[in-house]
């Protein structure tokens, strides 16, 4: 298995969209037996997540994701642990040892779990309960004259 980890400074990249670089671990047997270092070209969502396809990653683990690029992952099949932090040697022994889930490697204030729970929901239309206050010339529809030309005649 590849997995591939986006970082920045020796930690993982707080925000995958923003990183253009990335590691790829290969795991074999439960332990890491190659890493390589990239960097990656394009900052589109489409384009980035068919790069980390053709390095050969199965999964990415990432910290901040925005909803386009982890679609774009998954329609690559890669999945994605996003809202992950930490040190990128110790995230990786977390990883392999099953530990992923501990609180030291969850960035602050994440949704833990809509974001165990996989790929979030495409985004909806935003609805007011409050109706729309309604335009000047709708409230005075006999004054449509003075609001058109700026003064009254």
């Amino acid at each position: 298995m590849k997995i591939a980890i986006p970082y920045w400074q020796g930690r993982v990249s707080p925000v995958f969209d923003a990183s253009d670089s990335i590691v790829v671990i290969d795991i074999e047997r439960g332990q890491e037996r190659r890493r390589d270092n990239f960097r990656l070209a394009s900052s589109e969502p489409v384009l980035r997540a068919q790069e980390v396809a053709a390095l050969g990653a199965e999964m990415v683990l990432c910290g901040a994701v925005s909803r386009t690029l982890e679609s774009a992952l998954i329609g690559a099949g890669v999945r994605v642990k996003g809202f992950i932090c930490g040190d990128l040697d110790a995230l990786v022994e977390a990883f392999l040892a099953g530990k992923l889930s501990d609180a030291c490697f969850q960035m602050p204030g994440a949704n833990r779990v809509q974001a165990a729970a996989g790929p979030r929901p495409e985004n909806r239309k935003k609805t007011s309960a409050r109706p729309r206050p309604k335009s000047k010339r709708a409230q005075h529809p006999a004054k449509e004259d003075e609001y058109e030309s700026g003064y009254q005649r």
